[in-house]
């Protein structure tokens, strides 16, 4: 085989636009995109790149999804039998937890903004699914397992595309007998719709700066299971909405419970990324949670069916960045658009590929390329987006500066008056510091003692590694990047006591005895567990670890999340 170095130049295709990422937001951009160019009766090309080994596969939320987006889109989607949303909220319940009981939030107290009226359980990733085929019938190319690796620029400083990454790459950097190139995917315009704390979108953001003007960004961790419980236990169309126990007063997040059909339900806990204990664990936090004794007989005689994490940007307005650069834009949760107190984004999602694709079909008309789509820019702060994020604006940072009970309370008052007058009394709050800076040192903080699994409620991380159905090639260089092992030590292990090993949902990192150096130790980094939810890329207390796209096809094989 040739040296990396002698490789052959990479073939290449030519698209009207190129689209990274089959969620939500990049299949709303497909599928307008196509419609309009029918109504004008243009031809152009669109293609999907999709990581995951089918559409869905790394598709993960809770979820409840506000149907508005999805109506504007195809509007005639209660007709279509085929359509995944079929079980439509009868009840809204939220709790306030403590040790050992719950305290019902009456529903009049709650903001009108968080009425489920008329939204939906659904699974996103089976979403994912119809609308890939819905995409697929008017044209669109869609290409899973195609990881893009890289953004290919012109010679003008303009993004023309995405190369995917090459394939049958050793441990060792150098090609296998299996080695496949990767392509070049050429287009007019691109749209970088590749989840949260992408990589690609990391690079374009600080390649053109798009977020000098914004606030920092900010994250929590989600992680979800799925079960098959007794009927006896199932409510069929109930969601339910709890915070409190098992955090505490200064860590912010909160549980669901989402009745689906066929007594199945989904279970999640999200823990907001600027949490001060490195000691915590959401993962053993999340466990927990289902121990309360107004959670536990939901899942007493139960099945867990799947398992799997991924982080969710919850800035929110004020830290979503500049969305446009020279060839295209960013969308979905690339952009930042999660409603963080209404638990909600895919409206949003989907939203920002509808209007990205409004205002690219107008480009593609005036038989334009490669330049800034300003209109998509503009709009979006005074649209639908925009309006939805500006009301819920202060949420996160009154929480996070008062604690639960203080900040919920004038979180809710805040929402109220956004509602009521249109403004807010406290204008718009910054966030203050980033979820890395925001982690103390661990001698200013007390261990966390967690129960150990009883292997029927709770469970341990491998084990729930192996429902997410993650796998990766063994023998590749591994897509999880230490920059400096040495400030790993003197820091992440010294400092702040190994919080990567509690950070991590999936088990992937590992602070060992170094056979070759008794008393030391050393870091393992198990790659093939990683179930891409980039919790390391955004909670590193030094930046030190970077998430990149594993070969094409890696990652999590989530059938129904």
């Amino acid at each position: 085989m040739a040296e990396m170095n002698e490789l052959p130049e990479r073939e290449s295709m030519d698209f009207d636009v190129v689209i990274v990422g089959a969620g939500p937001a990049g299949l709303s951009a497909a599928i307008r995109i196509k419609q309009l160019a029918a109504e004008k009766g243009e031809e152009v090309s669109v293609v999907v790149l999709e990581k995951g080994s089918e559409v869905g596969a790394h598709i993960l939320s809770g979820a409840v999804i506000d149907p508005i987006a999805l109506t504007r889109l195809i509007p005639d989607w209660k007709e279509d039998e085929s359509c995944p949303l079929k079980i439509q909220v009868k009840k809204d319940r939220f709790r306030l937890l403590g040790p050992a009981g719950a305290i019902p939030l009456p529903n009049l107290m709650m903001p009108p903004l968080m009425n489920n009226h008329g939204n939906y359980i659904i699974s996103l990733g089976n979403l994912c699914r119809w609308l890939a085929e819905k995409a697929e019938a008017l044209g669109v190319e869609i290409y899973p397992g195609f990881a893009a690796a890289e953004v290919l620029y012109d010679d003008n400083g303009a993004v023309r595309g995405v190369a995917t990454g090459d394939m049958g790459v050793g441990k060792d950097g150098q090609p296998k007998d299996t080695y496949m190139r990767g392509m070049e995917l050429l287009g007019k315009y691109t749209l970088i719709g590749e989840g949260v704390r992408g990589s690609l979108a990391k690079q374009l953001i600080a390649k053109y700066e798009l977020d000098k003007d914004s606030d920092i960004p900010k994250f929590g961790i989600g992680i979800k299971e799925l079960w098959e419980i007794k009927p006896e236990n199932h409510r069929e169309g109930l969601v339910e909405h709890t915070f409190g126990w098992p955090l505490d007063g200064k860590t912010g997040g909160g549980s669901f419970l989402y009745h689906l059909e066929n007594n199945q339900v989904a279970v999640g806990m999200v823990v907001y990324l600027n949490y001060k204990n490195p000691y915590l664990s959401p993962f053993d936090e999340f466990q927990r949670f289902k121990t309360h004794p107004a959670i536990k007989d939901v899942f007493e005689g139960g099945k867990r069916i799947s398992y799997g994490a991924r982080c969710i940007a919850e800035g929110g307005y004020q830290s979503v960045p500049k969305l446009t650069f020279p060839g295209g834009a960013l969308i979905g949760c690339s952009a930042g658009l999660v409603n963080v107190p209404r638990i909600k984004g895919i409206h949003n999602a989907m939203d920002s590929g509808i209007e990205a694709a409004d205002v690219l079909i107008d480009a593609l008309s005036e038989g334009r390329s490669a330049d800034e789509l300003s209109a998509f820019e503009e709009n979006w702060r005074s649209g639908s987006i925009g309006k939805d994020l500006f009301k819920v604006r202060n949420v996160k940072p009154l929480w996070a500066k008062f604690g639960l009970t203080v900040g919920v309370a004038l979180g809710g008052l805040d929402m109220w008056m956004n509602t009521l007058f249109g403004f807010s009394p406290f204008g718009t709050l910054k966030h203050g510091k980033s979820d890395a800076l925001s982690t103390l040192p661990a001698s200013q903080c007390k261990p966390i003692d967690y129960p150990k699994p009883d292997g029927k409620i709770t469970f341990d991380r491998l084990s729930s590694v192996f429902l997410s159905g993650a796998n990766h090639e063994e023998d590749q260089p591994s897509h999880l990047v230490l920059a400096d092992e040495a400030l790993q030590k003197s820091s992440e292990y010294d400092v702040y006591a190994g919080l990567s090993t509690r950070f991590c949902p999936a088990g992937v990192y590992e602070w060992v005895e170094d056979d070759s150096n008794p008393g030391a130790m050393k870091y393992v980094i198990n790659a093939q567990n990683c179930v891409h939810c980039k919790t390391c890329d955004i909670k590193d207390p030094n930046g030190n670890i970077t998430w990149t796209v594993p070969e094409g096809a890696g990652g999590p094989t989530y059938p129904n999340m």
